[in-house]
């Protein structure tokens, strides 16, 4: 019954990558192009297996609240660089120093660090071209666009994602606390995945009572994805997860796992979607996609 129950999202989850994935090779170079090296990183990273989670979550959003999910298109591709970009640059030897990702070696392994560094820094610099490129301005307004490059450029920089990788980093080797460990998850990984939902309903003309809500979602099932990510790192299975296990505990990071206990974790994450999905209790059905995807980071296994 499960199986049956979970088709719909996987069929959902599918289609929308599908339309990520194309919308992605068309907007960024070929390795034709000079100097080919570096398209050729940009592509092997961005193209490596990636679920597509923050895009698909910016469409759902737009839908969400009325709109559709053509035309904020160019900005969940954006989203899919800052994050890809993040990965590059969180496996290269002065950070995690991994060497597979998604089952496949990690781009510094490839093209060398240099290469890899730069990667990062091209994928990161091409999303903001893309959210201020005129595809996504011929199809919303002008005051949209202006919002969206902000509220990205605080969910990537030092206020979020950074600021969260840094406090991350720094906090290697240290006891755990409570304070410290939301401070990281709700900014490392948290912030891009608020900034996913609010991006697709900004773009879409939300008003402020649903980007109120729909920030409370992303909060919260961003929480739990983190959690979900490091019970994972715990128990996971290796070939799905295309990576190591146990590495959080060899470089003894914080995590909720070990901070509250695996079983406690999982309480922890199962209350954090729960939540998530009572924000969206003032929408219809068009969030039925936010509801299942919001269960989906629970139940994964990868």
């Amino acid at each position: 019954m499960k199986n049956e129950e979970d088709a719909p999202l996987k069929a959902y989850l599918a289609e929308r990558k599908r339309r990520v994935d194309e919308a992605l090779d068309r907007c960024l170079p070929t390795e034709d192009f000079f100097p080919p090296a570096i398209f050729q990183a940009m592509r092997y990273s961005l193209f490596a297996g990636g679920k597509r989670l923050r895009p698909i979550l910016c469409m759902a959003a737009a839908e969400a609240v009325g709109g559709e999910a053509d035309p904020v298109l160019p900005a969940a591709c954006a989203l899919e660089m800052i994050h890809t970009y993040s990965l590059i640059h969180d496996d290269l030897p002065a950070m995690d120093d991994d060497d597979f990702r998604r089952g496949k070696p990690t781009c510094h392994k490839v093209f060398c660090e240099n290469i890899a560094i730069l990667a990062g820094d091209a994928l990161l610099t091409e999303a903001f071209h893309l959210l201020a490129g005129r595809e996504l301005a011929e199809r919303v307004p002008e005051k949209a666009v202006v919002a969206a490059v902000r509220l990205v450029a605080e969910a990537a920089g030092f206020s979020g994602m950074v600021g969260g990788q840094v406090v991350d980093v720094l906090s290697e080797g240290k006891p755990a606390d409570a304070d410290t460990l939301q401070y990281i998850h709700s900014r490392k990984t948290g912030a891009m995945i608020v900034a996913s939902v609010k991006l697709g309903a900004v773009l879409a003309g939300a008003g402020e009572e649903q980007l109120a809500a729909l920030a409370s979602y992303g909060g919260r099932a961003g929480l739990a994805f983190q959690i979900a990510d490091d019970i994972l790192n715990v128990e996971g299975d290796r070939e799905l997860l295309g990576k190591d296990t146990g590495s959080d505990a060899c470089r003894r990071k914080m995590t909720y796992p070990g901070l509250l206990g695996l079983d406690a974790a999982r309480d922890k994450a199962r209350e954090l979607v729960d939540s998530a999905v009572e924000d969206l209790a003032g929408f219809d059905e068009r969030a039925d996609p936010l509801r299942k995807i919001a269960q989906y980071i629970l139940d994964r296994k990868s």
